[in-house]
């Protein structure tokens, strides 16, 4: 039995409080399950807007997606996680990635590290936030217990093995650097290369008691009824797939709204992607396809 589709937008822009509001219970109308705030300079800061979050609606979530390990020390945030999780009575859930922007940490003066660095700080991060929100004596204490669900993204073969000891909800960017172009630029994981990294990810799962969730970052929601020439289009941007593999990407939906649905249906069948998080600019646009699959 596939495990049922939940579905999330990933707030990335802020104009005032009332805007904020108005927003985050249009994404409730609308049916999203999850409201979601990302972790850059520039953007929103995830946790005082998922608490404006909470109090604007009554049934979505709220997570981080995804907060960046660098930015924060494990005691700190232990202590902003349970905060939150309180003020929003237990609908936090927390995301965690190494970060991929080095301009962020060089404008904030914060170390950068290699990808090794990286990954061992995030790995200290979840193994201290695991230790000090499971602690009794530990407060503020979390609503949920003994923490909020953990989500963690991320691509490389350390990434989904930390992410297969300890995360509730794994999240694929479908996504890799580009090479030769600006650190943080990426490109597209063709289909087979994702299915690649499913693979890894699973092998190192393989002892888990509970399947975590999959997570899926969709990109673009192209609405269409030429499915074929916004692939080609896509293709032309030279962004690491081609007009074919551009029609089956998870990282793009393309097509009406019913199209789109069945892409999303093959997806969760070929890859288990049942959570799915599309981008604040493109969240009207996939409205229609959450109706679509109401209930499936």
């Amino acid at each position: 039995m596939p495990r049922p589709f939940r579905f999330g937008v990933n707030m990335i822009s802020i104009e005032s409080g009332a805007e904020w509001r108005q927003r985050c219970r249009r994404a409730e109308d609308l049916g999203y399950d999850v409201v979601l705030v990302p972790d850059h300079l520039g953007w929103p800061a995830p946790f005082p807007a998922l608490v404006a979050a909470a109090e604007a609606t009554e049934r979505p979530r709220l997570g981080t997606f995804v907060l960046n390990a660098g930015f924060w020390n494990p005691a700190l945030l232990a202590r902003e996680t349970a905060t939150t999780d309180l003020l929003t009575d237990g609908r936090l859930e927390l995301g965690l990635g190494t970060g991929y922007v080095r301009a962020e940490h060089d404008s904030a003066g914060l170390p950068w590290g290699t990808p090794g660095e990286r990954v061992d700080h995030l790995t200290r991060t979840v193994e201290e936030l695991d230790r000090l929100l499971g602690d009794p004596e530990h407060t503020p204490k979390t609503a949920q217990r003994p923490r909020p669900p953990l989500l963690i993204g991320g691509n490389g073969p350390r990434m989904l093995r930390l992410a297969a000891r300890y995360a509730d909800i794994v999240a694929f960017t479908g996504g890799r650097a580009a090479p030769g172009k600006p650190e943080g630029t990426l490109e597209l994981l063709p289909p087979d290369a994702l299915e690649d990294t499913l693979t890894v990810y699973r092998k190192a799962a393989a002892d888990r008691a509970a399947p975590a969730e999959l997570n899926i970052l969709v990109q673009q929601v192209l609405v269409t009824d030429d499915r074929r020439a916004t692939a080609r289009d896509i293709a032309g941007h030279a962004i690491g797939v081609d007009e074919e593999q551009a029609l089956r990407i998870p990282t793009f939906l393309i097509g009406t709204a019913r199209q789109m649905a069945e892409q999303l249906r093959e997806h969760r069948e070929r890859y288990g992607f049942s959570y799915i998080t599309v981008l604040d600019p493109f969240m009207e646009a996939f409205a229609p396809v959450i109706e679509e699959l109401q209930g499936s």
